[in-house]
């Protein structure tokens, strides 16, 4: 938002004469910036210093006119107060003319207590235990390190992936948890969703109200869910462990669902999407958003190669700017990690399920073998299928919604 100075405040429409019925708003200071915004809408923006005052005027209980004396006795300039409103309308940080004023405190945030229970000192020292004893125990147990022949656990492909998809679904669930739970420990709500990252389908969990906070509290919420991730598969080697004599069985399904973990975990290093490592990143320096800053960089630096007009960099925070031109090159790693993932990883698992696949249907199996790759033929192109319905779903609702705002 940019500071709003030099015009007409006497707007049309706006009765500057008359407090603003603002809701409850937060604010957190940050360099020359100010983070405000309502948990009440869990929407928020950064205002510039000399704009935030103006709001702490409105919130006060100044009168837009009143706010615009002041500031101009203060700052020697005039200001654009209906624009400030406008803006402060378009955050839904204005209550409603039919929405009574809130007079009693908020409601308190469910589950809170069992995030401070759950990410409390003592919680965290005994996540770190179960993790150095499930690395000590894949040293002196080698069959437990995580390796991609522990996926097929029977000859049943069908019910490799049911059962890998059953048991990533409730740690998927318990990764999202994580970063609730954690944001909640701090009184911050939380909503969960389902999108896609290229053709696979996932959960998001959204924390808008994480930047209100100071900076240093972010961190827990944003690492959470990879901390889920490594507590399952320590868990999960450590039952392997247990069970690899009596139960072998349950052992390999362990080690197979673990594996599948240590998968979803590497996703992380994917800097070109915008995974938790990037989050933490950007909030570590202070970005508003890298993402869009990196890609016009590598964007003109293909653009030198070709002879073609470079991309405005101004646009961007000048934060971004700066940082954009190291990690821009970060996400050049993340596309290699790909490659060396999808070479490693999926086309050896790939190239064996659909040899085996070819050679059941083909009739080099029995019937229930070629029953078996059929069902898993189909259940391939359904999550497929649903990928696609939800992004062309994504895709309408972006375009009946407008270009995006940033807030």
């Amino acid at each position: 938002m940019h500071s709003p100075v030099d015009s007409n405040p006497d707007a049309p429409g706006l009765d500057l004469d008359r407090p603003l019925p603002l809701r409850r708003l937060v604010y957190l200071e940050e360099a020359d910036e100010v983070t405000i915004g309502s948990p009440e809408t869990d929407t928020y923006a950064v205002f510039p210093a000399d704009g935030a005052e103006l709001v702490r005027m409105l919130a006060d209980g100044l009168t837009p006119r009143e706010a615009a004396e002041r500031y101009l006795s203060a700052h020697g300039e005039s200001v654009d107060i209906a624009d400030l409103v406008e803006a402060l309308a378009d955050l839904d940080l204005l209550r409603p003319a039919d929405e009574p004023t809130a007079g009693a405190a908020p409601a308190p945030v469910r589950w809170q207590r069992l995030g401070k229970l759950l990410f409390g000192r003592p919680a965290l020292a005994a996540y770190a235990l179960v993790t150095v004893l499930a690395a000590i125990e894949m040293v002196r147990v080698p069959a437990l390190v995580p390796r991609t022949d522990n996926l097929f656990f029977t000859t049943s492909y069908t019910l490799v992936v049911l059962v890998l998809f059953l048991g990533q679904a409730p740690l998927l669930a318990l990764h999202e948890a994580f970063h609730a739970l954690a944001g909640r420990r701090l009184g911050l709500r939380s909503r969960l969703s389902v999108g896609h990252r290229l053709v696979y389908l996932v959960l998001e969990t959204s924390l808008d109200g994480l930047v209100s906070v100071p900076r240093r509290q972010r961190y827990l919420p944003i690492l959470a869910g990879m901390l889920a991730d490594v507590l399952a598969i320590a868990a999960l080697t450590l039952i392997a462990d247990a069970t690899r004599g009596g139960a072998a069985t349950v052992s390999r399904l362990c080690l197979a669902i673990a594996w599948a973990t240590v998968l979803r975990l590497a996703w992380q290093g994917f800097f070109y999407l915008r995974t938790d490592l990037y989050v933490l990143l950007s909030t570590a320096l202070g970005c508003v958003n890298l993402h869009a800053a990196a890609v016009d960089v590598l964007r003109n630096a293909v653009r030198r190669v070709t002879g073609r007009p470079p991309v405005d960099l101004a646009a961007h925070h000048p934060v971004d700017r700066r940082t954009a031109r190291w990690y821009a090159w970060l996400m050049v790693v993340g596309y290699a990690f790909t490659l060396t993932m999808f070479a490693g990883v999926v086309v050896p698992t790939a190239y064996r399920l659909l040899h085996d696949v070819w050679l059941r249907i083909t009739g080099q199996g029995s019937t229930a073998a070629r029953l078996d790759s059929i069902v898993l033929l189909v259940l391939s192109l359904a999550q497929t299928g649903a990928v696609v319905v939800l992004a062309v779903r994504e895709r309408r609702t972006a375009r009946r919604a407008g270009p995006a705002r940033t807030t």
